[in-house]
Order: structure tokens, then sequence, then C-alpha cells
């Protein structure tokens, strides 16, 4: 049997890239990449040959099948996104899934993941949390916010800049207004910020300044 390797790579920046992701993406027979022009500039900083191959939300269903099939035989095939850990609001679930179903070696490397440091300079507890990711869009978004009202639990949350504000706003109406919250963006890059306050503090905030760059937003749980 083959392997599968998850290799994390940097949400910012590019010195956060480890000696062993190195390493292993070198060695390896394949990468799987989300974006082949994104990852191609990280290849070509480390001096990494291998063979690049597309793996997006797109194709990686049509593309299981043939990548199982490989990975029976002697072969490792490392897969990184466009930034942070595989699989973490990112593709590489499926993956993984039918490699474990299989019986094929998953392994995960240690690395980058942006709703770490944005949990941890939050000032909000962390030692309990639960990672919601990027809400739905549309169908389903207010029953989820209905349930987490209750959550006691720290709540973290993926955001695009387009919706940051509506958001907070959504937010304020399901946890109250006067709930604390942490927003940090562009985690490990020249403009990294974290503004810490109520959401209705935070929506004014982010009302004034126009919201740039990916966010992860954290949300106190509510008070028992």
């Amino acid at each position: 049997m083959g392997k599968l390797i998850l290799v994390p790579t940097p949400v910012g920046n590019i010195e956060d890239m480890t000696l062993r992701a190195i390493k292993t993406l070198k060695s390896s027979d394949l990468i799987l990449a989300e974006d082949t022009r994104t990852s191609g500039f990280l290849m070509r900083h480390f001096e990494i040959e291998t063979h690049l191959q597309s793996h997006h939300k797109f194709n990686e269903h049509q593309m299981l099948p043939q990548l199982v099939e490989r990975l029976k035989g002697e072969i490792t095939i490392a897969l990184i996104t466009d930034a942070g850990t595989p699989a973490i609001s990112d593709p590489g679930f499926l993956l993984v899934r039918e490699c474990v179903k299989e019986g094929i070696e998953v392994e995960c490397l240690p690395g980058p993941t942006a709703f770490i440091p944005a949990l941890v300079v939050s000032g909000i507890p962390c030692d309990r949390f639960v990672f919601e990711g990027f809400l739905p869009q549309k169908k389903g978004r207010q029953t989820r916010m209905k349930e987490l009202a209750d959550e006691t639990r720290t709540m973290v949350f993926y955001e695009s800049p387009f919706r940051v504000v509506k958001t907070l706003a959504q937010f304020a109406d399901f946890f109250g207004e006067n709930r604390y919250a942490s927003v940090s963006r562009e985690i490990s890059k020249k403009f990294e910020e974290t503004v810490r306050g109520t959401l209705s503090q935070l929506i004014a905030h982010f009302s004034e300044n126009q919201p740039k760059g990916e966010f992860v937003i954290v949300v106190s749980g509510k008070e028992n």
C-alpha cells in the first residue's frame, strides 16, 4: 500500500513552512494542490520539483477512484491546500475517508491553521471551544445560529471580508449585542490585526473600516 500525507502550508508568512513539510514534499511521488498556480510559488521558493496535480472542491469527487487506486500501489502522495491544514474548511476530508476505508495509511503533519492563533490571542477562554468554520450562506444559517445561541463554549468562525459586518450583525441579533468577541484578519501576514470588544463595538468598527483579508471571528460562549 501507498501513503497519503496531508501537509500544512503557511497561512501568511512563508517562513512558517516547516523543514519537515519541505522534506516531505520533495520526497513524495506526487503533490495534490488546491490551486497549482498558488502552490507553484511555494514550490519554486523552496526548490521543490515534485509534480503538482490539481485537486479542489470541484473535481475531488471524480478524482477519488483513480487516486485511491494509485495509493494502493507503492506511491506516496502529499496533499496541500492554498493555505493552512488540508481538510480544515478546505479539500481533503473525502480523500482521507476513502483511504481509511481502503486501509491506506494516512498521515498529517502538524502545522499552520488560521483559527488557532486567532483563538489564543482573543483573550476569550480557549480551554474548551467549538470550531464552526464557515456558516451556511443561505439554507440553514439562521437555524444554526439559533442552536448556537445557548452554546456555553467559545465559538470560532471563518468569514470572508464581504460578509463580516453582516455576520457580526446576525450574531448580535441571536447572541445579544453585548456578547464579547474578537475578530482577527490576515493571520501571519504583514497587516495582521485583531480587534476585540462587544459585538456592537465590532459592528461599528468594521462599518467604519472596510474589512479586508481573511477573517477569523471568535465569540465568547453564553454565560451560565
